[in-house]
């Protein structure tokens, strides 16, 4: 991910001027890694060690959902609309 992408990403997200590690946020850069790396794979399909990291960014973007779901449940659906992960 390109430094300016992550930077509108964070600024879209954040909730004060000074966030850069609120759930919101991280949950949104890691959906956005999450979709360069699903582009990488219909090229290269074989990669075997990338796709290890691709479960691990999954698996951490879900546990952040999770907590994010028990804590501020309007947020959570807000975030989940916004980035459209379920339908």
């Amino acid at each position: 991910m390109f430094g300016y992408q992550k930077a509108q990403v964070v600024k879209h997200f954040q909730l004060g001027p000074m966030d850069t590690g609120s759930s919101e946020v991280q949950v949104a850069l890691l959906t956005f890694r999450i979709r360069e790396l699903t582009e990488h794979f219909k090229a290269h399909p074989k990669d075997v060690h990338s796709r290890r990291g691709l479960v691990t960014l999954v698996n951490r973007r879900k546990k952040l959902l999770a907590y994010l779901r028990e804590k501020n449940p309007d947020s959570y659906t807000k975030l989940i609309t916004e980035l459209d992960l379920r339908k």
